[in-house]
C-alpha cells in the first residue's frame, strides 16, 4: 500500500501540491486525473521518492520515503516499475537491450536468465518477435509497450503509468488500456495510471483521485463520478466527453470521405 499523508510541494512561488492525501490499496487500479498543470505526474515522483515533499510523508508498505536513508529509498524503488510518458527507451540500445538493462544493472541473473526473462516480457506485452529492432523501427504504441516490458522486468509490486494513451490514436490507445487491465491481473500488481484520458478511465480505473489547482478535491470509484456533485470534475468530464465525440466525428467524416 501506498499511503500519501498531508503532503505539500512548492517550486519556488509555485504551490504544486497543498495538504494532499491518498492512499493506493493493494491490487486496484488507481486513475489521478486533472488538467494539465495540475500536479498529477508531480505527485507520482512523490511515490518513488523522486522528489520530497516540502510537509507530510509517504508511507510505501509502512515505510516513509521522507525520513529513509538514500539506500533504504533505493530499495524501496525496486518495488516500482515506470512508464514514462514518452516511453524514455535508449535510442542506442535494441528492444532486447533496453529490456535487459535493468536486469544487468540490478539483479544477479546470469546472461541466460535475462534473456529469457525479456522474452518472457516481450510475450505480455505481445511483442514477442521484435527483440533485434531498435527503437527507431518501431511505432509509437510499439515504443510504448516496449517500455511497458522494461517496467515490468524486475517484477514490480506496483506499476506507475504517466500518460499512457497520449499521443497514440484510439486503437493503440485501446491496445495500451487492454495491457494494463492484463497485467494488473496476470502479475498481480497495483497500478496507478496518471491520464487526462477519460477513455482511459473508463476502461481501467477501479477507483478516480482528482486534482484541481493544488488539492486534491475528490476520489472516488468510476460509477460515483456520475452522481459527482464537484463542479471542477464535472467539468472537466464534460469538457473530455466533448472532446471525444468531436474527435469521433472528425474520424468518422474522414473515413466517409477516402
Amino acid at each position: 500500500m501506498i499511503e500519501v499523508e498531508n503532503i505539500s510541494k512548492s517550486f519556488g512561488a509555485l504551490d504544486v501540491l497543498e495538504d494532499v492525501s491518498i492512499e493506493v490499496r493493494d491490487g486496484e487500479k488507481l486513475a489521478i486525473i486533472g488538467r494539465s498543470g495540475s500536479g498529477k505526474s508531480v505527485l507520482m515522483k512523490h511515490f518513488v521518492g523522486l522528489l520530497q515533499p516540502d510537509s507530510g510523508h509517504v508511507y510505501v508498505d509502512g515505510e516513509d520515503l521522507c525520513c529513509a536513508p538514500y539506500e533504504q529509498v533505493r530499495h524501496l524503488r525496486m518495488r516500482f516499475g515506470v512508464l514514462f510518458q514518452g516511453g524514455a527507451l535508449f535510442d542506442s540500445k535494441t528492444t532486447f537491450g533496453n529490456i535487459a538493462f535493468p536486469l544487468r544493472y540490478f539483479s544477479s541473473m546470469t546472461e541466460d536468465e535475462i534473456e529469457a526473462r525479456v522474452q518472457e516480457c516481450l510475450d505480455l506485452v505481445r511483442l514477442s518477435e521484435v527483440g533485434d529492432k531498435n527503437p527507431s523501427e518501431l511505432s509509437g504504441g510499439m515504443r510504448k509497450r516496449v517500455a511497458l516490458a522494461r517496467a515490468i522486468a524486475m517484477e514490480p509490486q506496483y506499476i506507475l503509468y504517466d500518460e499512457p494513451t497520449s499521443g497514440l490514436d484510439p486503437e493503440t490507445s485501446n491496445t495500451i488500456n487492454d495491457l494494463i487491465n492484463h497485467l494488473a491481473k496476470e502479475l498481480n500488481v497495483t497500478s496507478v495510471v496518471i491520464t487526462h484520458d477519460m477513455h482511459s478511465v473508463l476502461e481501467v480505473a477501479d477507483r478516480v483521485a482528482f486534482l484541481h489547482g493544488n488539492d486534491l478535491e475528490w476520489v472516488g470509484t468510476v460509477e460515483e463520478i456520475h452522481e459527482c456533485t464537484n463542479p471542477h470534475l464535472n467539468s472537466f468530464v464534460k469538457a473530455s466527453e466533448y472532446t471525444i465525440d468531436e474527435a469521433s466525428a472528425t474520424a468518422s467524416l474522414s473515413g466517409s470521405s477516402v
